[in-house]
């Protein structure tokens, strides 16, 4: 029998089980499974979002219909919430069981093996085939949180290299700036700019499915496999499909993750055929253009100040009615993003 753990006594067992399968309990979830024989917890599953986790059955229950049941119940719990697909994350030798099941593999990493259920990937490639060009083409991927001389000046510099620059906005929703007023900002500051296209990275770049660290700024062995996660799914999915052939990326100052991000994309993306270029950082005084000062100067209400660090139209949407409620959830919050 299936059926939602609860209480307390039920997610201790769940976590127990967890934890003797060799993986972490997260408290982060959606839903949380358990099926029960005889009284017993035997086999215990997660769905956060439409990243299906914590999937782990009692090794005298192995091999059987256990794991078909938990992943069949929390896809149909998945697709009530709206989701169109999903994803696990497991260890390599553990990957064939879901192949099983209808998942695909996107990526193999000698650590894990990053699956789909359904045709996420293919729908989002598909959609974006108009916008595909020919010749030698790069990419970048950003966030803009916001939109800032420094992306300008990248984006422009990356663009006098290629034939066609594809700009990925990172879809993530967990900015001071939604996504829908970055991504605005991002073709409003680079509309003259002929050869660039701009377009959402969906759940595929950056995301809180192939790179939470980036999110979380966590700095551990995780995250630096999720870093690599994220670039080969880049390099041999993405990449691919829009002929890109160089990724260009900033200097990085001051933040250790995202420094590391760029170093790891040196190491993997040549194996994909990619070739990571790096620019360094427009200067404004002594410190480098970035998203975080502008967000700083928010904080301390330095209005005057960001005209040197954004391009007009950015500036107009942050005084503006609409940029009112990022401006006071900034001056409320102290996190980085």
């Amino acid at each position: 029998m299936i059926a939602q753990l609860l209480t307390r006594d039920e997610l201790q067992r769940a976590r127990a089980l967890v934890e003797r399968s060799g993986l972490s309990f997260e408290e982060r979830y959606d839903n949380l499974l358990g099926l029960f024989e005889g009284g017993a917890l035997v086999a215990v599953g997660a769905r956060d979002g439409n990243v299906l986790k914590m999937l782990a059955i009692e090794a005298s229950h192995q091999g059987g219909g256990l794991l078909g049941e938990l992943v069949t119940e929390l896809i149909r719990l998945g697709y009530a919430a709206g989701f169109d697909a999903f994803f696990v994350y497991t260890r390599p030798g553990s990957a064939p069981s879901f192949e099983a099941l209808n998942f695909r593999r996107l990526v193999n990493h000698p650590q894990l093996t990053l699956l789909e259920y359904g045709r996420g990937l293919e729908r989002y490639l598909e959609a974006q085939r108009p916008l595909v060009r020919e010749g030698d083409n790069g990419a970048v991927v950003v966030n803009c949180n916001p939109f800032t001389f420094g992306h300008r000046f990248l984006i422009e510099t990356a663009a006098a290299q290629v034939a066609t620059l594809y700009v990925f906005v990172v879809r993530e929703d967990r900015s001071a700036f939604p996504f829908a007023a970055r991504m605005r900002l991002v073709a409003e500051g680079v509309a003259d700019l002929s050869n660039v296209v701009v377009l959402e990275s969906s759940r595929y770049a950056i995301s809180s499915l192939t790179f939470p660290a980036y999110f979380l700024k966590k700095s551990d062995p995780v995250a630096q496999i999720q870093m690599e996660t994220d670039l080969l799914l880049f390099g041999r999915h993405i990449a691919p499909f829009f002929g890109i052939r160089r990724r260009f990326i900033g200097s990085e100052p001051t933040c250790r993750t995202t420094r590391t991000y760029g170093e790891t994309m040196k190491r993997i993306l040549p194996a994909c055929g990619v070739e990571t270029v790096q620019i360094e950082r427009r200067q404004v005084g002594d410190e480098a253009v970035s998203a975080f000062r502008v967000r700083q100067a928010l904080r301390r209400e330095a209005y005057e100040s960001l005209r040197t660090l954004v391009p007009e139209s950015t500036l107009a949407f942050i005084l503006s009615e609409e940029g009112r409620a990022i401006r006071e959830k900034l001056l409320n919050s102290h996190g980085r993003h």
